[in-house]
């Protein structure tokens, strides 16, 4: 019998042998009428419904994403389109307002278009939270983190990655298993942080638009997959101990508090905002002043050409023309930067890049770059985390080698899969 069996079986025993006490000391006059949180419980918690109902809530918050944003995302688009334009056409020659109109508002205003999508990603998280849900959902998953060699409480650092993996990997410090605390650090860069979402965004609803919710989700889906299948290899070849047991106390059900909602909310939108103006804003500048290197030349001659045509062959197979590729690399410092670059290699306009990307790219290799996208090594500020917390480069470049190839190998597989089936 497995020694985690032996453990769940003495743990049942002991709570068998307590509740005999209690039967036989303590009365009641009435028998306890079950509350509504003992009946929310019954369900949320079934061993059988938990899992199910949490993806379900999760395609649903999904599917809310696109139906409540789609307007508002449209308008900033509109915005930052009549922007760029009026800019291009009062100084047509000036460099300067070639890379505001450009390179800025061209890189920088694609990526922001999105930002009513994060919030709103942000808000249902923040609610789920505060009524007490995401507890109970770390509940349900501890069974399975224990079973693939995870401590409870990975799952919790694990669900911070949903939005940053950065704080995420931070978070690993309070997991006292070491050997739990290494598997966390390691395997959070697969889980979808908000910087990959406009990236899921932009290709799902050029390529896959009527199941652009699903779509993302089974991106989300294979994130977690990756997670647990990695977890599982090196538990089983790396760290072999026991994670230890997981306890942790439910809060109340309740209504969700509005100030603490969008305190919540706010907070984690402002990390992302601020990363707009500064990792990304410096990207699309230096990404710009490569495309303009030589002046004048066309865009097929300039550097950032020579630098994406480089890389051409290798990611060839997959159908990617050199945007794709220098774009994925640039992918490398924020993921952001991968809609950023689309946005200044295919026109800026929002318009001309959906077509653009349309024209240059098949269903089955836009399949391919939603999964490498999802799996390929985490940003600059992930692997800085990363090499923090484990104080160890070697971990940090097997971390970053061992995504690179994943993400290329499923990456191929959803090609062909998505030429047979799409």
């Amino acid at each position: 019998m497995a020694s985690d069996e032996i453990d769940l079986k003495i743990a049942n025993r002991r709570y068998e042998a307590i509740s005999k006490i209690v039967r036989k000391t303590v009365k009641g006059t009435k028998a306890e009428k079950l509350t509504l949180s003992d009946l929310l419980d019954e369900v949320l918690l079934d061993k059988y419904l938990g899992i199910p109902l949490f993806l379900v809530i999760v395609w649903i918050i999904f599917q809310l994403v696109f139906m409540a944003t789609a307007p508002l995302s449209d308008l900033l688009d509109l915005t930052f389109s009549s922007l760029r334009d009026a800019i291009i056409s009062r100084y047509p020659n000036n460099p300067i307002a070639s890379m505001i109109a450009n390179g800025i508002i061209g890189g920088v205003g694609t990526v922001m278009i999105f930002i009513p999508s994060i919030f709103f990603l942000f808000l249902c998280l923040s609610i789920l939270e505060d009524s007490g849900y995401m507890a109970r959902a770390a509940f349900i998953m501890d069974k399975l983190m224990y079973k693939i060699g995870l401590h409870g409480k990975s799952f919790i650092c694990l669900i911070l990655g949903f939005g940053c993996n950065v704080p995420a990997v931070m978070a690993t410090r309070s997991i006292e298993d070491r050997g739990s605390r290494i598997i966390t650090v390691l395997v959070n860069p697969f889980i979808s942080c908000s910087a990959r979402l406009p990236v899921y965004m932009l290709i799902s609803l050029i390529f896959f638009r009527e199941k652009a919710a699903t779509v993302i989700v089974c991106l989300y889906g294979l994130g977690i997959l990756v997670t647990v299948l990695t977890s599982i290899f090196l538990r089983k070849t790396v760290f072999k101990d026991i994670p230890s047991m997981f306890m942790l106390e439910f809060p109340r059900y309740k209504l969700p508090n509005a100030r603490d909602v969008m305190l919540l909310t706010w907070d984690r939108l402002l990390h992302f905002l601020k990363k707009a103006g500064t990792t990304i804003l410096f990207g699309v500048i230096l990404m710009w002043f490569l495309s303009s290197y030589p002046l004048n030349a066309p865009l097929e001659e300039t550097a950032i050409a020579a630098i994406g045509k480089f890389l051409e062959p290798i990611f060839a197979p997959l159908g990617w023309n050199w945007k794709v590729a220098v774009s994925l690399l640039f992918g490398f410092m924020a993921k952001e930067l991968i809609v950023g670059a689309f946005g200044l290699l295919y026109g800026g306009e929002e318009a001309t890049m959906m077509q653009a990307l349309r024209e240059s790219l098949s269903p089955e290799s836009a399949l391919a770059l939603l999964v490498f996208s999802a799996i390929y090594m985490p940003c600059l500020a992930t692997i800085s985390a990363i090499k923090q917390e484990l104080n160890s480069t070697k971990w940090t470049l097997i971390t970053v080698v061992y995504s690179l190839l994943l993400a290329y190998t499923l990456a191929y597989i959803a090609y062909i899969l998505g030429g047979i089936i799409l």
